[in-house]
């Protein structure tokens, strides 16, 4: 695969910014607490779909403590509809247990504390931080990982690795870069029938068809 001269970077680097510049998570959420629980639901689920589950999630656990103290059948029940449920009503509860005993019923917001709760893995945490602290860090999900693979800014097999690659080539807005990654890969750069027609990036394409994942 061809990669991304330094000139392209810069200039993809730009095209990113411009057009996403106001660019936010399509997930809702009220506080950090929601924002986590949402970040891990959406993991291989649509935020559409996690949009829909979680209004009855969060009236009736509204905080850490709540659902700490949930009976996980119930939680089953109502996040069932999501992919990896029962792991992820595990994941969920632990997580809320150990935000009371270690942080005081508070999100600790540092990616190394995040990554120490049950369910919060790297992307999760990093999301989290872009998200609510305006961090500038980089998260891979699938959608980061297509774009970046078919302008050939990246040819990782990993998303770890993806996310370094990006953060040593990109350095700086790299909240709006991910924000506006994860909106282009889901709406124009799309797994299968990407909309070439209507992408502002064609010119750096490396791939168009080719890379699926």
């Amino acid at each position: 695969m061809k990669k991304a001269t330094k000139e392209e970077i810069k200039e993809i680097h730009q095209l990113f910014i411009d057009k996403y510049s106001d660019a936010v998570t399509e997930l809702d959420y009220k506080n950090a607490y929601e924002l986590v629980i949402a970040v891990a639901l959406s993991a291989q689920c649509t935020d559409k779909r996690v949009n829909l589950i979680t209004p009855q999630l969060f009236k009736k656990y509204p905080n850490p403590k709540s659902l700490a103290e949930a009976d996980i059948k119930e939680v089953k029940e109502l996040i069932n509809s999501c992919s990896f449920f029962n792991n992820k009503a595990k994941n969920i509860i632990n997580m809320a247990k150990r935000v009371v005993e270690v942080y005081g019923g508070e999100i600790p917001m540092d990616e190394k504390e995040l990554v120490t709760l049950a369910g919060v893995g790297q992307k999760t945490a990093n999301v989290v931080m872009i998200e609510y602290t305006g961090a500038n860090l980089m998260a891979v999900d699938t959608h980061v990982f297509r774009v970046s693979h078919r302008l050939g800014l990246s040819d990782d097999t990993t998303a770890i690795k993806t996310e370094a690659t990006l953060v040593k080539k990109f350095k700086n807005n790299l909240r709006t870069l991910h924000q506006g990654m994860v909106l282009f890969g889901r709406y124009i750069c799309k797994a299968k029938n990407p909309k070439c027609d209507e992408c502002f990036l064609t010119s750096y394409c490396k791939t168009k068809e080719s890379f699926k994942v």
